[in-house]
């Protein structure tokens, strides 16, 4: 819950429990909160499944999935650096499918004896709607080319402007609020000095902002991107 906004905490659980989970635990890996509740809960639901021909082994494997960006390794970080005092120093890598998914073992426990699994970010074979994977798009979990940087940047400035989240007006000294992404992107791009010469007619070269280097993620300040993950459909 790093860049979670917390007033949606209830209307999170709601849904999650209508899925049929009943184990939610909201964590904040900077601070390591709430994070040692962890592995107790996850002793007790591998103690009361079955495990089959493991039954007699101490050590437990865990695999953490989520989409990418979701702070996956966060939390297992979080978790080694509360049992064992250190953060990751050495893992075990394993390549399956011809190197296309490549998956790294943790030890993060002692007693009991436990490793994570940390997974490289997957998602949905099919994103439901537009809205959703310019969402994803914007979380960086998908790549920008396969959305278009300026189109995300739009989606940005929509999400903030809904939001009357206005810091960027003063942060690139605009006028006021717009709805204008094209003005706003070559305010930004003169903001941070990004130009592109362009060759007239008379052959003479201008300098002019580049609006598309602009909308670039590193152009974006991530206190307002983060600001758009707190805007979730009224109904999940």
């Amino acid at each position: 819950m790093d860049l979670a906004d917390l007033t949606h905490k209830e209307r999170i659980l709601q849904h999650l429990e209508q899925q049929g989970h009943r184990k939610i635990l909201f964590t904040e890996c900077l601070k390591d909160e709430n994070v040692k509740q962890m592995v107790p809960i996850l002793t007790e639901l591998i103690s009361n499944s079955l495990r089959y021909q493991r039954s007699e082994n101490p050590e437990s494997s865990i695999m953490v999935i989520g989409i990418p960006n979701v702070g996956k390794s966060s939390v297992i970080n979080s978790i080694r650096r509360m049992h064992l005092k250190k953060g990751i120093l050495h893992c075990l890598s394993y390549g399956f499918l011809q190197n296309i998914c490549q998956i790294s073992v943790f030890q993060v426990c002692d007693r009991p004896l436990m490793y994570l699994l940390d997974t490289p970010g997957v998602l949905t074979p099919r994103i439901e709607n537009v809205e959703t994977g310019l969402k994803l798009a914007l979380c960086g979990a998908i790549h920008d080319h396969m959305v278009g940087a300026e189109v995300i940047a739009d989606y940005l400035l929509y999400m903030l402007n809904r939001q009357q989240q206005f810091r960027y007006v003063e942060l690139y000294g605009l006028d006021g609020p717009s709805d204008d992404i094209e003005s706003v992107l070559k305010r930004i791009a003169q903001h941070l000095g990004k130009t592109s010469r362009v060759r007239v007619l008379t052959g003479t070269d201008l300098s002019r902002p580049a609006a598309t280097a602009a909308a670039a993620p590193a152009a974006a300040p991530p206190a307002a991107a983060a600001a758009t993950l707190s805007d979730v459909p009224e109904e999940p």
